[in-house]
This record gives structure tokens, sequence and C-alpha cells, in this order.
């Protein structure tokens, strides 16, 4: 394998290390070897006293990262054990949680498309910089999975329920709106990056970021806050997409529509696990959950069906069992929620997911 085709490209320039993820036929998708090699440079550069800065971006025009690769999760859960899968959640979630207490600034360029597992090696990070050309989404539901990799955490913390907004319907969102939801730090135009990264290898951050800081193009989502919080603060997601219907906003009459193509054990799955989030405190508790939520998946009709529908023969036609919101019991989704006994991630110290209220 020639340095081109490493998933992972890594090199210091000045005080600046960078990571660059090398997959942009896949837009970046991350795979359990991309996990490992961004750890083991994180180790490497932590004790390295020439280091000062960690930044990392993706190779190609599209974007940093779409997200984890879902065509391994799905092979995985129809036709082995998830053990694979389960796996590469275990170690991406591990790698979330340092990236956000790493003792070095770790600088993350959301330019383009940011996605699902690309949003949890950036925005956890302690400078996250979103360009004009930033779309950055959690479109989970829609191929029958949760918001995961941390995701569950940034969003229950956005204000009102936007969080809850972005995390059921999949929304995409811009510079602006990433700014306003917490989920991004400062906007640079895409053009000015590489003068950025030259002046990261010279400069301290704060000192760079101020060349190339600028006001974002304007967003929607504050001007969508009043309908999102009226609706979304309903304590069902039946009674989220009710509200919905009956608002006059033309954009919230369009999200409840979206939201019935979404997997209804996956929507309902997503509202108990954000709120949780929100008592749960801790990236690391969260963390806990989700890995939880996320091994319960394996075991789910609809992870597969949504990757199938909308990744492998893209006929965007997913045939979810159960069918309808009506159908999906509280049983089955506490079952999401279940101590996983010795496979625990264990983040935070055993039984702290089962502090949350139920």
């Amino acid at each position: 394998m020639t340095a081109t085709e490493e998933p992972v490209l890594l090199h210091t320039a000045g005080r600046a290390a960078r990571i660059t993820l090398n997959r942009p036929r896949a837009l970046n998708s991350l795979n359990l070897a991309m996990v490992r090699r961004i750890d083991e440079a994180l180790t490497a550069w932590e004790h390295d006293p020439a280091v000062g800065t960690v930044v990392i971006d993706g190779a190609g025009e599209r974007g940093l990262c779409a997200g984890g690769d879902i065509r391994a999760v799905h092979d995985d859960a129809r036709d082995g054990d998830g053990a694979a899968a389960a796996t590469f959640w275990r170690e991406e979630y591990h790698l979330n949680a340092r990236i956000a207490r790493y003792p070095k600034p770790y600088v993350a360029l959301m330019d383009g498309i940011v996605m699902g597992g690309g949003v949890g090696v950036s925005a956890h990070g302690d400078v996250r910089i979103v360009t004009e050309r930033s779309r950055i989404a959690m479109p989970e539901t829609g191929i029958g999975f949760v918001p995961d990799v941390g995701g569950t955490h940034l969003l229950a913390r956005a204000p009102g329920e936007l969080g809850t907004h972005l995390a059921l319907t999949g929304a995409q969102i811009g510079a602006a709106d990433a700014l306003l939801c917490g989920l991004a730090d400062h906007h640079v135009p895409s053009a000015a990056l590489p003068e950025l990264l030259a002046d990261l290898a010279e400069l301290p951050v704060q000192e760079a970021l101020t060349r190339h800081v600028q006001p974002p193009p304007p967003g929607e989502t504050a001007g969508q806050r009043q309908w999102i919080d009226a609706c979304y603060g309903a304590d069902t997601v039946e009674g989220i997409v009710e509200r919905l219907f009956a608002h006059g906003d033309p954009d919230a009459k369009e999200a409840a529509g979206t939201l019935l193509t979404k997997s209804p054990t996956s929507l309902k799955v997503t509202l108990a696990a954000l709120r949780r989030a929100r008592d749960l405190g801790t990236l690391e508790r969260v963390l806990d959950q989700e890995y939880r939520v996320s091994c319960a998946t394996l075991t789910s009709p609809d992870l597969v069906e949504g990757i199938r529908a909308q990744i492998i023969d893209k006929d965007r036609n997913p045939r979810w069992s159960p069918a309808t919101l009506a159908e999906v019991t509280d049983a089955d989704v506490e079952r999401f929620f279940a101590p996983l006994g010795d496979r625990e991630l264990g983040l935070a110290g055993p039984d702290t997911t089962s502090e949350a209220p139920r």
C-alpha cells in the first residue's frame, strides 16, 4: 500500500500534527483500522513536546467524514454474530472520549459533509471549525440505527428542542446552525483553510484563528425555534408528530412527514436516549449508554433493512418492523437499554447508565 492509499495520513508541520482521513471515494468513512491508527497517533503526539496542536481533516473535496463503515456493520449484523461491529463501536467510542479529554488543542476542520462517526471525531474536539460548505447531520434513524459516537450527548445539550429535531429527523445543518446548536465553535471560509493550516504550524491556536474567523452565512434553525420547541417538547414520538401536523408552519408539517419515513423503533429509542442523556451528564456515561443501544440494534431487523434500503440496494423503500409507532411498545424500547454484563463499555465505571430515569 502506497502512502496515498493509506486510509489515515499522518504528518507534522512546525508545531502542528495533522490527521487526514484518506478514503475520499468512501467519503472518508471510518473503519476499525482507521480508529486504531488515529488513537496510536494521539498517543505518540500527546507525549511529543514538539507537538503543540493536533488537526484533523478529510481528503478530497466532499467532506471530513460521512460516518462509520455501515456496509460492514450491515454484513456483520446480517451474516455474522455482531462481534466485529461491537468491537468497532467499542474502540470508536473510546476514541471519541479520548478526543474530548485530549490534553493538547484538538482542531477539527468540519468542511463539507460531516455525519455520524465524522461528528464523533470532530465535534468533541476543543476547536471545531465549520465552513460555508459544511453539512452536519446525525442521520441514523433513517437506517434503523440510533445516534451514537456521543451524538446524543451533544444533541441533548443543544438549545431548547433543537437537538431532538436533528436527532429524530436526521436533518442536515450548515455552519450557522452548527454554531447555534453547539456542534461547532468558529466559521472560517473554506478558501482560507490552507492559510489557517499554515498558521497553525507556526502559531498558538487562538492567535491563528483570529486571522481567519468570519461570521457564517445566515442559517435556518434560529427562525424555526418557535415551532421546534413547541412540538418536540412532547413526551412521546406520537405526541411530537401530532403537534407537528397540527402546527400552522409548513416546515413543521414537512418535519412530521419526514419522521413518518424513519424507523419507528429507532425514533422511539432515540427520543428515550436523548432524554436520558440530559440526566446522565458526562460524555463517558452517555457513551456507555450508547454502546448498550448500538449493540441492541444488531438484533433489530430495522438496522439490516435500513442499510439495505438506503445504502446497499438504494431503493429508498425500507420495510420497518414494527411498521408503525403505535406497534413499538415501551418494552421494545427498554430492551435497548438493558445492561450488557461483562460486555459493558465501562468508560464511566460500572452501572452508571442504569441511574438514568426510566
